[in-house]
């Protein structure tokens, strides 16, 4: 089928830049990718992934101050004296099982 209907969507500068040079490294254009997304709607009859709250919530260092981030350290820091650590297998498969990867 022809490709002839266009799409207009406004979208966050950063996240477009962001997600279209992951898409140029595949080598997939973003129409194209665009394209998938919607098939993959029809196909599922919904949205192609969950919608949900993650479990847990992530902390991104590059927005936090020297005071946070020395704060959360400390606190890892004495989770590991108080003995509260995994094997690196273990806390890989509870990420892996929190964030359905």
């Amino acid at each position: 089928m022809a490709k002839s209907s266009n799409l207009y969507v406004r979208i966050e500068p950063s996240v477009k830049q962001q997600a279209e040079a992951v898409l140029s490294t595949l080598g997939i254009p973003a129409s194209a990718a665009v394209n998938m997304f919607y098939k993959q709607i029809i196909l599922q009859q919904g949205m192609p992934f969950d919608l949900k709250i993650p479990k847990h919530n992530l902390v991104d260092a590059s927005v936090l101050t020297d005071q946070q981030m020395d704060e959360e350290l400390e606190k890892g820091y004495n989770e590991m004296l108080n003995g509260q650590t995994k094997s690196a297998k273990l806390a890989f498969a509870s990420i892996r099982e929190d964030y359905n990867l």
